[in-house]
């Protein structure tokens, strides 16, 4: 079988890093930690379904039948707003690509210079001016960028969000640049909606203590009083964390902001995107334009995938091309544990792996003959091409192959020659 290389397209959200999980194709992106999300699901949808099924009828009878139309807008946009902040990307910053990551390290060791042994860095920040203020750049380490003004690192996703105010795990998402306003606009509705159901509790148990009597009436409507005591419980929670939000919103402020005293510290900075004034504020907050996302969550790529084609054999590799070249050698030419003539053994000094210099190489049928160098290469060196004309004929000895170093007899009438002469 062999390797096939496939290209398909796949979308940017399947290879974003962080924490974060997207549904309906990269359309829903939230975090990993979704639990608390699903609590805050059912107890808002808990609490509506027992005032419609409680209250509503016997107050539209009494009272108006606007009071569940308008309960059921106000449900409708706690919903939306709940879902638009939970579903939506609250401004992740892309993180550096290798090349700029490098490009960025360099700068950093360029500025610093050298670092004497044992010194400790100085940290990683630059500084720039906004409204006659300097205001710092922090370099973050895991996305290899320097932060905008106001971004701030969640540990939970894993991601660098612009203008991040805090992860909330009651809508299941960070609450950044994107979609604060969405949240305090749930947030404030969903105060609304609170106060509206507790109110018309009230009103429902005393119209009918009047004529039935109060005991009577809560036997009768264990639902109204189950939603009394959700309603006083949430109300505290929900109300009070509304008026601190629009108290951050009147200062354009965010949570990360004032929980860390970035601008009341001792130092007493001013804070550089405050207007001065609260309507400012609040417009520029609530009223501000939409910013887009930019991380392209369903932008497509091309992703490169090796597969297996059967019928065919694999491209063998190097390491499998040596291995197998090793555990199966050619056959050396210059190689041979047979004795160079028969009934005669083979010289110590002429064994494989023993190198032996040719000015001195023994002669191949008599130890002790010297041979010329150029008619006796040493038989201890593989893969040295031997003249065809000196290897040994298959007719003249056809049961023992003799290696192809030269012809045994003319070598040793040769060497025979040679020393009677001398």
């Amino acid at each position: 079988m062999s390797a096939v290389m496939i290209t398909r397209k796949a979308r940017k959200w399947e290879k974003l890093p962080g924490k974060n999980t997207f549904c309906c194709d990269g359309r829903v992106m939230m975090a990993r930690q979704k639990g608390v999300f699903y609590l805050t699901l059912f107890l808002i949808v808990g609490t509506c379904a027992l005032f419609f099924a409680f209250e509503c009828p016997y107050l539209a009878l009494h009272l108006s039948p606007a009071i569940p139309v308008f309960a059921a807008v106000l449900f409708l946009f706690v919903m939306a707003m709940l879902l638009r902040t939970s579903f939506s990307d609250p401004g992740v910053l892309p993180r550096a690509l290798p090349e700029e990551a490098t490009f960025i390290e360099m700068e950093i060791e360029a500025a610093n210079g050298s670092i004497p042994t044992g010194q400790r860095p100085p940290p990683r920040i630059r500084n720039v001016q906004i409204n006659n203020q300097i205001v710092k750049l922090k370099y973050c380490y895991t996305c290899k960028i320097f932060r905008p003004p106001r971004a701030s690192h969640c540990s939970i996703c894993d991601n660098c969000v612009d203008r991040f105010d805090h992860h909330c795990p009651w809508v299941g998402n960070c609450v950044g640049k994107r979609n604060y306003r969405y949240f305090y606009l749930f947030t404030l509705s969903l105060s609304l909606l609170t106060i509206y159901i507790f109110t018309f509790d009230i009103v429902h148990v005393v119209m009918r203590s009047v004529g039935d009597g109060f005991l009577n009436t809560l036997k009768e409507t264990p639902g109204t009083v189950l939603e009394v005591l959700v309603c006083f419980f949430t109300l505290w929670s929900v109300v009070g964390l509304t008026g601190f939000h629009t108290y951050l919103i009147s200062l354009n402020q965010t949570t990360n902001e004032d929980i860390k005293g970035s601008w009341s510290g001792k130092n007493r900075v001013q804070n550089p995107y405050s207007h001065k004034n609260i309507i400012k504020n609040c417009c520029e907050v609530l009223c501000g334009p939409a910013y887009p996302s930019v991380l392209d969550r369903r932008g497509l790529m091309r992703e490169d995938s090796a597969v297996l084609a059967a019928g065919t054999a694999p491209p063998p590799s190097s390491s499998a091309t040596s291995s197998s070249s090793s555990s199966n050698p050619e056959p050396q030419t210059t190689k041979t544990t047979a004795p160079l003539i028969p009934n005669e053994h083979t010289p110590d000094d002429a064994k494989p792996g023993i190198p032996v210099p040719a000015e001195k190489s023994p002669s191949p049928t008599k130890p002790g003959i010297p041979v010329p160098a150029e008619k006796s290469p040493s038989p201890t060196k593989p893969g040295i091409p031997v003249p065809a004309e000196k290897s040994p004929s298959p007719k003249e000895e056809p049961h023992e192959k003799l290696p192809p170093l030269a012809s045994p007899e003319t070598d040793a009438e040769t060497s025979i020659v040679k020393d009677k002469s001398h």
